[in-house]
């Protein structure tokens, strides 16, 4: 029982000293050497990263609206195509006659009216003298008014065959890379064909992606509109490669959805990103930075003096009195200057970047700065 009651001792002294309670010197020993560096304070862009995808602004299929056989097709497959750019050819010529009858149709009805309007003007003049009758006064005026909308009727006629001839020249609606043609010249192409080419839209695109509540109060989207006007004076989009190559050109938000999605707990967001160079793609994954415009203040220390054990990140501070203190923090993001500290550390303390394998909590030691053993090295 004595020996039994005597391991547990033991075994709960080493268990404290391992957790990092104080441990004594003892008596004449030598402080360990260690250098210091004081915490930094840096101006920093908070940021996030989220998975996305991008996709093109503008997606369409490309089908016939008239029946034909295809005469021509003006693009070579997988080139950028501008605005208003013929694409495919119908062959127009029944379609030119159809616009042919119409004008004949249309020239006729306004013969047709003019006689009618002299015959309604020459009743207006002799029904006052009693020359002709009440009804056949009336008779030339629906005359005359039967003649107008025949007239309407015909110019409707034209209208329609118009538009079905300008059909057959099929263009593009918007500028963008085309795809792979579906059909081939002297094919018969109509409505029911389906799709004859498809185009999208690659300057700009779009970068979707999805926030979880969190992080959507983290960089103050509930502050923006949801059409993302707001977003260029408070938030900036760097999209990121698969390579991790970084996209050149800074993306805006403009569009937050209007709901939070409760099976996933995220909320729809979207950038639009400038892509001359065509580097991004519909369909395309990519990462997407989140940072503020404005900058804020961040302590920063280098990466070696963080320490991790069960009890999460630490590292070690020396306070007054040269004596050495573990001090509990919360790690943020990694930049060029060092490792962000969230929480744990104020202006002004100095961490252990070197001899820490020799340290313990409360612990006296002696100290060079970082620049003093950069010089002597």
């Amino acid at each position: 029982m004595k020996k039994s009651m005597i391991a547990m001792s033991l075994m709960t002294s080493l268990f404290l000293v391992g957790c990092g309670e104080a441990e004594q010197q003892k008596p004449g020993a030598i402080a360990p050497k260690v250098v210091l560096q004081p915490v930094e304070v840096i101006e920093h862009q908070p940021s996030k990263a989220f998975v996305g995808r991008i996709s093109a602004l503008e997606d369409v299929d490309i089908t016939a609206q008239v029946s034909g056989y295809l005469k021509e097709r003006h693009f070579r497959e997988g080139q950028i195509v501008e605005k208003g750019q013929l694409l495919y050819s119908i062959e127009p010529a029944s379609y030119e006659a159809q616009v042919a009858n119409a004008k004949a149709a249309v020239a006729q009805a306004q013969a047709t009216l003019k006689h009618a309007n002299n015959e309604f003007a020459r009743a207006k003049t002799l029904l006052p003298k009693g020359s002709i009758s009440r009804s056949e006064y009336d008779n030339r005026q629906a005359q005359q008014m039967g003649a107008s909308a025949q007239l309407e009727a015909a110019k409707a006629q034209l209208k329609l065959a118009e538009v079905n001839l300008s059909y057959t020249q099929i263009t593009a609606p918007f500028s963008g890379r085309i795809a792979d043609s579906k059909v081939s010249t002297g094919d018969l192409v109509s409505p029911a064909s389906g799709v004859l080419t498809t185009l999208v839209s690659l300057d700009p695109v779009h970068a979707s992606f999805q926030l979880s509540e969190r992080d959507r109060l983290e960089i103050g989207a509930e502050n923006l509109q949801g059409d993302g006007q707001s977003s260029q004076q408070s938030v900036k989009v760097k999209v990121l490669l698969e390579n991790s190559q970084v996209h050149p050109h800074i993306g805006q938000l403009d569009f937050i959805g209007n709901r939070i999605d409760v099976t996933t707990g995220t909320i729809a967001v979207r950038a639009s990103v400038p892509n001359p160079e065509y580097t991004l793609l519909p369909g395309q994954h990519i990462n997407v930075e989140i940072s503020t415009v404005k900058t804020k203040p961040a302590f920063v220390i280098p990466r070696r003096a963080v320490q991790t054990d069960v009890g999460g990140d630490f590292v070690m501070v020396v306070t007054e009195g040269n004596i050495a203190e573990r001090r509990d923090i919360e790690l943020g993001v990694q930049t060029s200057d060092g490792i962000i500290v969230k929480t744990g550390l104020g202006e002004n303390e100095r961490v252990i970047v070197s001899g820490l394998q020799r340290v313990r909590n409360g612990m006296a030691v002696q100290y060079d700065s970082a620049d003093a053993q950069e010089k002597a090295e």
